[in-house]
């Protein structure tokens, strides 16, 4: 048995005319001329008027004034000014709904046409992360809290270097299109450092510098890197929730850096780089990167998403559909629309492929 979804907002509106236009009628019929209903026609092209295209408010433009001139008969109203008044209501209106519905017209297309161009820079900027990365399966899952919106200050990247699988999660500070643009900066740095810096803490200086020369005043991008090697992960935190690694009896650990690093952006000059740490992170475990749109987000009374109790979310077997459940759990726990962008992806770690082992280098 199959559910019935209520009628949207367009489905009624494009009813209405007609609703209008023969509730006018009804009325004008029993009540008599003397109420003086008969120009209310003109809602029936008014209503028209907001969807649908110019020729449907044409039509219902020409069947009110079918209506107009029927029910002036019947009344009598053609004797006096009432029926001709009526009538040069139902066309004027008609003609105002004409020239409403091609200016929508207009601004639908222009709308379809920047909504286009916004999904081919989503596919640049956040382009779709590869189902599996050596012997990892991947999914991921971003939320922006810009409405209408499919990309923002969140980013992430998964790489299939010479040097292992290294990956990104990074938050840039504010949101819009600025922070979009940072975003695409951080992302392309990264994308070339990956390939081409042999250890992490070389692709994070790579960061540190293309930041330190695009971002201005105090803007800043908190991220994570991780590579993942043989039985190991190693992380570079640049200011970021810390990791969530899901063992096998699905104990969530968290674990955190030797020292704390600002975010890339607020490095100050001759600082010492921050320091790589390596953790266990063996087959058949889970590792979640995610941005703070994830861990503030607050319930009716306040308190944060617990994502480290929510672990047993994460036990389907396919890694998309896990990760959906969570997502849909945080919106569950969330009060009103997100406040901020929340990204999380999701590493499994199924075990290596031959040939390949690569230890993580600092």
């Amino acid at each position: 048995m199959t559910d019935r979804k209520p009628p949207s907002n367009r489905t009624l509106l494009s009813w209405m005319p007609v609703v209008v236009m023969a509730a006018v009628a009804v009325t004008d019929i029993v009540a008599g001329p003397s109420v003086g209903f008969l120009p209310l026609v003109s809602l029936g092209p008014a209503f028209a008027g907001l969807v649908g295209g110019w020729r449907r408010t044409v039509v219902f433009g020409f069947v009110a004034l079918l209506l107009c001139i029927a029910l002036g008969l019947y009344d009598g109203l053609f004797d006096s000014r009432r029926g001709y008044t009526a009538l040069a209501s139902v066309a004027g209106v008609t003609g105002v709904g004409v020239a409403a519905a091609v200016m929508r017209s207009h601004r639908e297309a222009e709308l379809a046409s920047v909504r286009s161009i916004a999904e081919v820079a989503q596919r640049v900027l956040l382009r779709p992360v590869p189902l599996t990365a050596g012997p990892l399966q991947v999914a991921v899952s971003y939320t922006s809290a810009v409405a209408e919106a499919r990309i923002g200050g969140d980013l992430y990247e998964v790489v299939s270097s010479p040097h292992g699988v290294r990956v990104i999660v990074g938050d840039v500070q504010g949101k819009g299109l600025a922070a979009v643009e940072t975003a695409a900066v951080v992302l392309g740095a990264f994308r070339e450092a990956a390939y081409d810096e042999a250890t992490l803490s070389g692709v994070g200086e790579r960061l540190e510098r293309s930041a330190a020369r695009e971002l201005e005043g105090e803007k800043f991008v908190t991220a994570i890197l991780a590579e993942i090697g043989t039985g190991h992960a190693v992380f570079v935190n640049y200011g970021h929730p810390a990791p969530m690694i899901v063992r096998d009896d699905g104990r969530a650990d968290f674990p955190q850096p030797p020292a704390f690093a600002p975010p890339l952006g607020l490095g100050l000059d001759g600082a010492e780089s921050p320091r790589p740490y390596r953790v266990g992170f063996a087959p058949g475990e889970q590792l979640l990167l995610y941005t703070d749109g994830v861990t503030e987000a607050r319930d009716t009374e306040g308190r944060f998403y617990p994502v480290g109790e929510r672990t047993h979310l994460l036990k389907d077997p396919d890694a998309r559909r896990a990760l959906e459940a969570l997502r849909e759990d945080l919106a569950l726990h969330s009060v009103g629309p997100p406040h901020d962008d929340a990204a999380m992806l999701l590493l499994r770690y199924h075990g290596h492929e031959k040939g390949k082992p690569s230890l993580p280098r600092e």
